[in-house]
């Protein structure tokens, strides 16, 4: 170590800074760098030569000028004789350290096993910090004065941009005197070179100077022999064995050197723009234009650059670290993107780049890092959308198929090759989310692009309409991207590819066949094989099922697409279909002679019947449910869309003339048609002169109507229309407005009259059909021809309006009489009855007189109505029932608590109720009790003796039921709990220790939780005996239990209870100040 110590202390010497006292004498800066330099090489000799614990240094010394033949002793320049002695003295460091570097390999020290923690021995290269100081000076000091100098105009930074003080630098280097510039600057390159070998050594080489050592090793491997601009005679020519180590040195530099950093300095290299302005941005100085022959250089060593393995992220990476965002950095991704994008000159065929480069820019998607992936992310989205739209051809092969892969081998017919796996979880997961940012975030759509998508997008919904089954992260990029496809797609192929999602071009499943998308580990899907399924009828099931399933998923996607038009035009063009085929219908149904077909000829025509039913039975799937899951809001939110919807419905009823044929349905179809042009016509909305144009094609049809349909009213007002629309509203006959009256008279009170588009409306007084109503023996009488808009519909209108009146806010004179509700309580159509049951119940709730006096006869029905199948009308009935036992809670509930105890209607002679109603009745019971509030103490006591006594019935369904509706009542009674606690919690552990039914012992637990959340802070008084016994029913649940539902109760309830134990052990500690009045 005194050898290292020796050379650190020379070169200190040598670097040894101007004084102060110099540059204050008044002479200039050269002189004064010139005057340090003689100084400092004179205290060098006389260190070295007088001191004699330096022998072995001066012995390294001489030896090193030996072994080199490039010293110049005679020279006349000083700076060059400064630079020698420098080089000198870093070859002999260099030769030094690698020495006892050798020597310490070669005999590595053992480890004290004494103390095995100690520290292993430090390498013998490593500098402290004060050496790696002046290493650094020295350095600096010859590439300032023994390589910048040398540089030819344009090669790299000149010293005059980097400082005031190269200026200086640069007059003091002598160019006329030995050895050449360009000796210099290859003898100074070479030691550099040969010392950074070092490890130790390279760190500050590299760090520091790489740039200067590029460009010294660019001039002299690639200079021309005949300099550019130089006419003296000191620059001459290197041999070519000299040139060809340069070529070599610098290829195993830019090799070896982490890549981002070499490409930063070889854009540096390449100066500034070609057009370089007089005066720089900021007041700075701009680069100086480089040489053609190194700008041609510097493009190339970038494309090879670029064609290595992680070329692309290292081009991005030299480019964007550092960057702290903002719109610089966008602007610098964007640059980027383009230079990926761009095929260079120098590559040997534009496929062969982009075959290379496609695969890096998908890696760039992949990062993890946040800010580093964001960055990433906008260089490979504004790269791959830049060459789908500029180079097709090749983004095409290597960049959209490898990017759709997962999805294509997801599809049917791609072979046979698919091992048992099919595609694994991460390939789809990685594969959806770089078509969402490829598509989605960058949000620049194409043809190509739309085109690639295309063929994948059947797949890419049935893996969407998986993840709606199921809780997947995947779910909303592919809504997303689903949503973006159908936005930008033209009109014409997005309507015909939802009709290919939806089944009506024919069956798809968008998978091969023989497997399925399954859940994957991490919230995902992956690609399976599908278990064979033996059962016929399970197969069509399936089948059937996972089709409907497809259907409402297009639908839940369209809802989405909330300010498109597409959900309208799609739905337009499933009535148009409607219609195609309802006037096919005919032609389809005539007899056909088979007598004289063969058996593949009568095969094939029984098939495509078959066929034709089975897409038609689609269609009408598709058509119920969009009106069911879509509003009308949606479906008809342009004029011209509800110009299509009337189009199409007045095409159908021409359609059913031509037939001759009048359904009720045709004839509602007719009547809505008809109601809303007349709406329209009357005032509803304003029409412009091209409303009135674009309504033309309502003329032909109409036309056919007034002279084709069989009611003279009808005719009389479809000529009417016809004229109204002809002559653009100047001619307006009566029946229009009286027409558009009645068909906004069906809409409900709080719906305005320009929604009608939603409604069905009423048909015309002279086409109605008569009404079951009518022919019963007690008359019911019926509005005549009004156009009162306030007169209230019966419930045959109301059932053929689809719209229920809202009576809440409507007058007693206009309410239905309940004689009639009574009667239609019991009509044996569901819809009539269904409605008049919750008319009835509305009367009851809203204090109708003449309803509160025959509460017993709504209760009877009520209790009747429980019976029923539909569960529109038993639903009806409880919510009834539950109204009753809230209004008149002691008669009501005495009465339903003996229909729930035994089954049977007291009072009258006894009929058992089956299993379903005394279940239906508890449900009443629990909404009673839901109702009761702070009466609950008051009446629920026999509520409580009839659940508990329906704890031991033999039917578990019912002992279930007993216990929800006791856990809902007993949380709502407080204090008066206390004298039945010790009952209620016999009955709750011994049917959660005996109970084998999992239901029966899941509902115990759960009112064990119901009660300790409604009592709170009230817990430990209210159940103060028998708390302990029902804490360890509960932990035996937890420890026994094999149900893993009633475990999840059991530590529910444990933790209500551990809330309620921590408040009753540590209260809330109160700031108050109490003020006690002394009498």
């Amino acid at each position: 170590m005194k050898m290292t110590t020796a050379l650190i202390k020379s070169l200190t010497i040598l670097t040894k800074p101007i004084r102060e006292a110099q540059l204050s004498d008044g002479h200039g800066t050269q002189t004064a760098l010139v005057s340090a330099l003689q100084r400092n090489l004179s205290e060098l000799q006389k260190h070295i030569s007088g001191d004699e614990e330096l022998a072995e240094a001066r012995q390294l010394l001489e030896e090193v000028r030996r072994d080199i033949t490039w010293v110049c002793s005679d020279t006349d320049d000083l700076t060059w004789s400064f630079v020698q002695e420098c080089l000198l003295l870093l070859l002999c460091l260099a030769r030094h350290l690698n020495r006892l570097l050798e020597a310490f390999h070669q005999n590595p020290t053992a480890p004290n096993p004494a103390t095995p923690e100690a520290a292993p021995p430090l390498s013998p290269d490593v500098l402290s910090v004060a050496q790696q100081k002046t290493l650094g000076t020295v350095l600096q000091f010859v590439v300032t004065l023994g390589l910048c100098p040398y540089l030819a105009p344009g090669v790299g930074v000149a010293l005059g941009l980097r400082s005031a003080f190269g200026a200086a630098v640069e007059g003091a280097v002598r160019h006329d005197v030995a050895p050449a510039g360009e000796q210099r600057l290859l003898i100074t390159t070479n030691v550099l070179l040969e010392v950074s070998a070092l490890s130790s050594l390279a760190t500050p080489v590299f760090t520091r100077h790489l740039g200067d050592i590029m460009a010294a090793l660019c001039q002299l491997a690639y200079r021309p022999k005949r300099p550019e601009g130089d006419g003296t005679n000191s620059n001459k020519g290197l041999t070519v064995e000299e040139r060809k180590s340069c070529k070599e040195a610098l290829h195993n530099l830019l090799r070896k050197v982490y890549q981002p950093i070499v490409i930063k300095e070889l854009l540096v290299l390449q100066g500034g723009p070609k057009q370089a302005s007089s005066g720089s941005r900021g007041g700075g100085k701009a680069l100086t234009q480089a040489p053609a022959w190194l700008r041609r250089l510097c493009g190339q060593l970038l494309s090879d650059r670029l064609m290595q393995p992680q070329g692309v992220q290292a081009v991005v990476r030299a480019i964007l670290e550092g960057t702290g965002g903002g719109d610089s950095d966008w602007r610098k991704c964007d640059a980027v993107a383009k230079i990926l994008a761009a095929c260079p000159q120098q590559s040997l065929s534009a496929e062969s780049y982009y075959s290379q480069v496609c695969p890096q820019v998908l890696e760039l998607l992949h990062f993890k890092d946040k800010l580093t992936a964001q960055q990433f992310q906008r260089v490979a989205t504004r790269a791959a959308l830049i060459m789908v739209q500029e180079r097709p051809e090749f983004a095409q092969r290597f960049l959209l198929f490898p990017l759709l892969s997962p999805l294509h081998h997801s599809a049917e017919g791609t072979g046979d090759d698919l091992s048992q796996d099919g595609v694994q979880e991460w390939e789809l997961t990685r594969c959806i989310e770089d078509v969402y940012k490829i598509c989605v975030v960058g949000s620049s759509p194409s043809e190509v692009l739309l085109k690639a998508l295309a063929d994948v997008i059947s797949t890419l919904f049935s893996l969407f309409c998986f993840t709606k089954q199921n809780v997947s992260h995947l779910r909303t990029s592919c809504q997303e991207i689903l949503i973006w496809f159908l936005s930008h797609s033209e009109h014409s192929v997005a309507l015909s590819q939802l009709k290919h999602l939806c089944g009506l071009l024919g069956e798809v499943s968008g998978v091969r066949h023989g497997f399925q998308f399954s859940p994957g580990s991490e919230g995902g899907a992956r690609l399976t094989v599908r278990e064979p399924i033996s059962d016929e009828d399970d197969a069509l099931y399936e089948k059937v099922s996972g089709e409907q399933w497809r259907v409402q998923c297009l639908v839940q996607l369209l809802g989405e697409m909330k300010d498109s038009d597409l959900p309208g035009e799609f739905f337009l063009l499933l009535l148009q279909d409607l219609t195609a085929v309802a006037a096919e219908q005919e032609e389809v149904e005539q007899e056909v002679d088979t007598s004289s077909m063969t058996l593949l000829e009568l095969e094939q025509h029984l098939l495509g019947r078959v066929s034709g039913h089975g897409q038609r039975l689609a269609l009408l799937q598709v058509l119920a449910i969009m009106c069911d899951g879509l509003p009308y809001t949606q479906l008809l939110r342009k004029p011209t869309q509800v110009l299509g919807f009337i189009v199409s419905m007045l095409q159908r009823a021409c359609v059913s003339l031509e037939r001759g044929t009048d359904s009720p349905v045709e004839s509602q179809t007719l009547s809505m048609g008809m109601g809303l042009v007349a709406t329209l016509l009357s005032g509803a909305a304003e029409l412009t002169a091209d409303d009135y144009s674009s309504m033309g094609e309502l003329l032909p049809h109409l036309e056919q109507i007034s002279q084709q349909h069989p009611e003279p009213v009808i005719q009389e007002l479809a000529s009417d229309l016809r004229a109204t629309i002809a002559t653009h509203g100047a001619y307006r006959p009566k029946t229009v407005p009286k027409t558009a009256t009645q068909h906004t008279s069906a809409q409900s009170p709080a719906q305005p009259a320009g929604h009608s588009s939603n409604s069905l409306p009423a048909r015309t007084q002279s086409s109605r059909v008569p009404s079951r109503q009518q022919d019963r023996s007690q008359p019911i009488s019926h509005p005549k021809h009004t156009t009162d808009s306030g007169a209230t519909p019966k419930v045959n209108d109301i059932q053929r309006t689809g719209v229920i009146p809202n009576y809440g806010n409507s007058e007693p004179s206009s309410s239905k009489a309940f004689s009639e509700c009574l009667l239609e309580a019991c009509d044996p159509d569901v819809p009539t009855r269904a409605v008049a049951l919750r008319l009835l119940t509305r009367s009851v709730s809203d204090g109708d007189k003449e309803a509160l006096q025959n509460k017993d006869k709504l209760l009877t029905l009520f209790l009747e109505n429980l019976e029923h199948e539909d569960s529109f009308v038993y639903l009806s009935a409880i919510q009834g029932l539950a109204v009753l036992a809230d209004t008149f809670p002691e008669q009501i509930l005495e009465r339903l608590l003996g229909e729930y105890q035994t089954g049977a209607t007291v009072g009258s002679p006894k009929r058992e109720r089956s299993l379903e109603t005394r279940l239906k009745v508890g449900e009443v019971l629990m909404r009673a009790s839901r109702a009761m509030g702070d009466l609950a103490p008051h009446y629920g006591r026999p509520l409580i003796g009839v659940f508990l006594s329906g704890t031991r019935d033999e039917d578990s369904s019912v002992r279930a039921s007993g216990l929800s509706n006791l856990g809902e009542l007993c949380q709502r009674l407080n204090f008066s709990l206390g004298s039945m606690a010790q009952e209620l919690s016999t009955c709750l552990t011994a049917l959660i220790k005996t109970d084998k039914e999992a239901e029966v012992r899941r509902a115990a637990v759960h009112v064990i939780a119901l009660v300790i959340r409604g009592l709170s802070d009230k817990t430990t008084q209210v159940l103060g005996d028998v708390l302990l016994e029902l804490y360890r029913a509960l932990k035996w649940v937890v420890r026994s239990d094999p149900d893993e539902v009633a475990v999840l109760h059991a530590q529910i309830a444990l933790e209500e209870l551990d809330d309620v134990m921590k408040r009753f052990i540590f209260p809330q500690q109160k700031l108050e100040k109490r003020i006690v009045v002394l009498p």
